[in-house]
């Protein structure tokens, strides 16, 4: 990490640049936003606004869970619970008729209160108050490496399905007539969503963690012409509101991922009055 720390410092002559923390955290929103960014993509077109939503709610479970089996690295935890609830909401979305929305509102309700109740047990809640609101100045070394498999590994995956997952979110029945397994590929779908969200949890928080996946997806979709201009104004929007909004919450004074997430606000509203014209 020292020669990325030489980097950064000889490439960017700035005064937040001399500190480390704020370096790691930049490491960190450059792995984080372009994930977040061709993900978000798929979860606009499928109408899974609230699914990320109801994973970052199921993380206190998803903690709890940890306290109770002695897990002592809460992230061990938080996706192994994650990719299970990603995987039992589209089972029951999929097999039931129930509509999208009650399914994801059913399990997003029932992970939180299940969550915070073991949680609460003893008066014990406060110190686990943090991953509310995140904080991605105190990502460290192991977990920026930790990040960049979970980057690399997320993008090889995307390369492979991503043709097939736009198909199944034109038309599900058009993709299994063509013989693609819809339920396969929603399945590898979903559990990268899980992961990448359960990873980002601790330094987004769970209040924004959602926002951050669709903002910018929402933003490109506003002035996107074709699939594939859609996919890399997305990943562009995360990266702008990412690194904006770390420089801005440095010089403020404010949280990091309340700023990112208003700057990709901000962003959705410039697109939203430019698709208007």
């Amino acid at each position: 990490m020292s020669i990325v720390y030489d980097f950064f410092g000889t490439v960017l002559p700035f005064h937040w640049a001399d500190y480390k923390f704020m370096i790691n955290a930049l490491i960190a929103v450059l792995l984080i936003a372009p994930l977040m960014g061709i993900l978000g993509t798929m979860a606009v077109n499928n109408k899974m606004a609230f699914f990320s939503d109801a994973l970052g709610h199921s993380a206190f479970t998803g903690i709890a869970l940890g306290v109770l089996l002695g897990i002592k690295n809460e992230v061990i935890s938080l996706i192994a619970f994650g990719v299970l609830i990603a995987l039992i909401i589209t089972r029951v979305k999929n097999k039931g008729n129930s509509s999208s929305d009650t399914v994801i509102s059913v399990f997003s309700s029932t992970s939180i209160a299940v969550g915070l109740l073991v949680l609460s047990y003893g008066g014990s809640f406060s110190k686990y108050n943090s991953y509310l609101v995140g904080d991605i100045l105190s990502i460290s070394k192991n977990e920026i490496l930790c990040l960049f498999v979970t980057f690399a590994v997320v993008i090889i995956l995307w390369a492979m399905i991503y043709n097939k997952l736009l198909v199944i979110s034109v038309n599900r029945e058009l993709a299994a007539s063509r013989g693609i397994k819809t339920g396969l590929y929603e399945n590898i779908f979903v559990i990268m969503v899980a992961v990448v969200v359960m990873m980002s949890i601790k330094w987004v928080g769970i209040l924004l963690i959602n926002s951050l996946l669709i903002l910018p997806a929402a933003a490109a979709r506003n002035i996107a012409k074709n699939s594939r201009q859609y996919l890399s104004l997305s990943v562009a929007i995360s990266l702008v509101s990412a690194v904006s909004g770390l420089l801005i919450s440095f010089y403020a004074d404010t949280s990091a991922g309340a700023t990112i997430v208003t700057v990709s606000a901000i962003i959705f509203f410039i697109t939203y009055f430019i698709r208007k014209k």
